[in-house]
């Protein structure tokens, strides 16, 4: 018997001595156990192809061994019955795109789907009904005001106690800052256009400041060449980046971590508490800015700072972020550990305050670029947390390089 079969045809098996009726119901069998799987017509149809070939090749192989032994009788081992089945046994057009896990769901998987989906919607329910009838009613309904003051009491008593509890607290804390900022940042990029490498970015933003805890700025030049290092690996190997992508991916890291962790080197320079006493300083300076800015320019603002980039700002709250920010300044001047004259202290408040509005107006443009409102929705009333923490990262590098650069704490310790 030749084992080459006519195109577009395939050979199904049945024994000579076997009964009809039983292979009949074999497949009636079978196909019922398809129809129970749940799967597509595309599916059985591709799974009885399957079986049909391996019968040919199990009974093709039989009569190889029987020829082999020298029988006579061979070819007669199984008749061969032929059926008209498309040309093609595999139909690239008739495949399901991509690979297995982009296939389309069976009716079965669809229904498991919508039940799981309504499970969770449903326990997601009853535990906000819950959480709304324990409420008390004051709670309930709370204007815009009320929401953004909350959210922002609830951060900077976290704040708080994380910088007066000591260095190690402080670093564990300002890594998960960088950390989530830097994932809002490539989540908004990513609608950009871009393509970040997220794994890379995060991984660097938060590895810079313990780098600088441990090593100083020795620690955080390591980290800048090693991701720069792991980008371009990446940019070789995946060819679907692009060099903008990579140009994203080093950005976001620096922005949301390497600036950072000037408040680390602030923190490790001045020895006890006072070291955190100032850096809390630091960040009221900074928390004042912005308050001033929005008390004032809601009330008085009539002049647009940068009305393409932020309508809401005004020439008025800017003034009034500056004095907020030189105030706390001056504060700082009086901490054990740092010396500065009131004077140094007034105008290096003043520079920090503007290069905290320039920070606040890049996460904006960066926003607006992008087509968000919000980085994300982890602080109600304020937005992401990087809407909360965009003018801390040019604060951070601004203010040790003043400090250094005054003498006002010991550069040695940078």
């Amino acid at each position: 018997m030749s084992d080459a079969q006519p195109e577009g045809i395939v050979t199904t098996i049945e024994p000579i001595d076997g009964d009809g009726a039983e292979a009949q119901d074999r497949a009636v069998l079978f196909m019922q156990e398809e129809a129970a799987a749940g799967l597509t017509a595309k599916q059985m149809a591709a799974r009885r192809r399957l079986h049909q070939q391996s019968a040919l090749l199990i009974e093709q192989d039989r009569v190889r061994q029987c020829k082999e032994q020298g029988g006579d009788s061979c070819d007669s081992l199984f008749e061969p019955v032929v059926e008209k089945t498309p040309d093609l046994v595999y139909s690239p057009e008739d495949a399901p795109d991509g690979p297995p896990w982009r296939y389309e769901p069976t009716p079965y998987q669809r229904a498991k789907l919508a039940e799981k989906k309504e499970r969770r919607a449903n326990t997601r329910n009853r535990i906000k009904d819950n959480a709304i009838q324990k409420t008390p009613k004051k709670l309930k309904n709370p204007s815009d005001f009320q929401v953004r003051f909350r959210t922002g009491f609830i951060y900077t008593l976290v704040t708080i106690i994380c910088i007066m509890a000591g260095e190690i607290p402080t670093l564990i804390y300002l890594m998960g800052v960088a950390g989530i900022c830097a994932g809002e940042f490539f989540y908004m990029l990513r609608s950009d256009a871009k393509l970040p490498n997220e794994a890379i970015g995060i991984t660097a933003a938060v590895l810079y400041l313990p780098a600088a805890y441990l090593w100083g700025l020795e620690g955080a030049l390591v980290i800048t060449i090693a991701m720069l290092l792991a980008l371009l690996v990446w940019y070789v190997f995946w060819l679907r980046s692009r060099i903008h992508d990579v140009g994203v991916s080093f950005f976001g890291a620096a922005y949301t971590g390497l600036t950072l962790c000037g408040f680390i080197l602030i923190r490790h320079a001045i020895d006890g508490i006072w070291g955190g006493v100032a850096l809390l300083v630091l960040f009221l300076s900074v928390w004042a800015n912005d308050a001033f800015a929005y008390l004032v320019g809601r009330k008085l603002g009539k002049h647009k700072l940068a009305p393409r980039t932020s309508p809401k700002k005004s020439w008025e709250g800017f003034i009034a972020g500056l004095v907020g920010s030189a105030v706390f300044w001056v504060v700082l001047s009086f901490v054990p550990g740092i010396t500065m004259e009131i004077w140094m202290a007034v105008v290096f408040g003043i520079i920090c305050g503007m290069m905290e509005v320039l920070g606040d107006l890049v996460e904006s443009r960066i926003k607006r670029n992008s087509g968000f409102k919000d980085s994300g929705t982890m602080m109600p009333g304020h937005g992401g947390l990087l809407d909360r923490c965009d003018s801390l990262f040019l604060a951070s590098i601004t203010a040790t390089i003043l400090l250094a650069i005054g003498g006002c704490i010991p550069y040695a310790a940078l």
